[in-house]
């Protein structure tokens, strides 16, 4: 225990929590935060790195766009069911392993673009992806995205740069994933889309997430509320 080891004080495990009660401390599930973190390059974000890249952005009539990728399984899980004490719920679900995958981007009025695929995520598909954003966005777009190898790829710095009258892009503090809105849009719809339904086959899989997909962009309210969140109000 931490007092009995630092300040060798024997203290029950009940006083402790009083005292932590008392203090208006309530027991809370933790945010896994990775140690190589650099908390002086968040705060260089947050300051002055975002901040210039809004004030461009207004300058040029650019719009942000927030970008990610993520894998879907279908035996992902989410959510509580009730059941007797000491009796874990049991819930039916194939058990077939098949996936799929989902690049997105968001804005904080509430635009939301997206791409399902089966294969890796490789440049190709991120070059796609990036031709399809383009096509339809009618102005030049400031996309921020983490600092996946794919991102930074030689095939991809050739690409951007052919095209960088259209869009450029901008990478997040490495190991940061918290300062991304996107990143909750990618909760919603494993909580939701998926970890709340039972898929049997792939193409079942994808549909729904396809369509849950479409709702919410038919939906900006629901996209801004994202930028609500209070690690990312900055980019609201």
């Amino acid at each position: 225990m931490l007092l009995e080891r630092d300040f060798d004080l024997s203290v029950s495990v009940w006083t402790a929590g009083r005292y932590l009660r008392s203090w208006g401390l309530t027991p809370q599930k933790p945010v896994r935060r990775a140690y190589e973190r650099d908390p002086v390059a968040v705060a260089t974000w947050l300051n002055d790195t975002y901040p210039a890249i809004a004030r461009r952005a207004k300058a040029e009539g650019a719009e942000i766009h927030w970008g990610d990728e993520m894998g879907l399984r279908a035996d992902y899980q989410a959510g509580r069911s009730w059941g007797l004490r000491g009796e874990t719920p049991i819930v039916s679900g194939t058990g077939q392993r098949f996936r799929c995958n989902v690049i997105s981007t968001i804005t904080n009025k509430g635009s939301l673009a997206f791409m399902l695929f089966t294969e890796n995520f490789d440049t190709p598909v991120f070059v796609r992806f990036l031709r399809r954003l383009v096509r339809h966005a009618g102005r030049k777009i400031f996309l921020i995205l983490d600092s996946h190898s794919v991102h930074k790829a030689a095939a991809t710095r050739k690409w951007l740069e052919r095209h960088r009258h259209e869009v450029e892009v901008f990478f997040l503090p490495t190991y940061a994933p918290d300062l991304n809105p996107d990143e909750l849009l990618n909760h919603d719809v494993k909580a939701n889309a998926l970890g709340r339904r039972r898929p049997a086959t792939k193409l079942q899989m994808i549909e729904g997430v396809r369509s849950y997909l479409r709702s919410t962009q038919r939906r900006p309210d629901i996209v801004r509320n994202f930028f609500r969140h209070e690690p990312v109000r900055y980019a609201a």
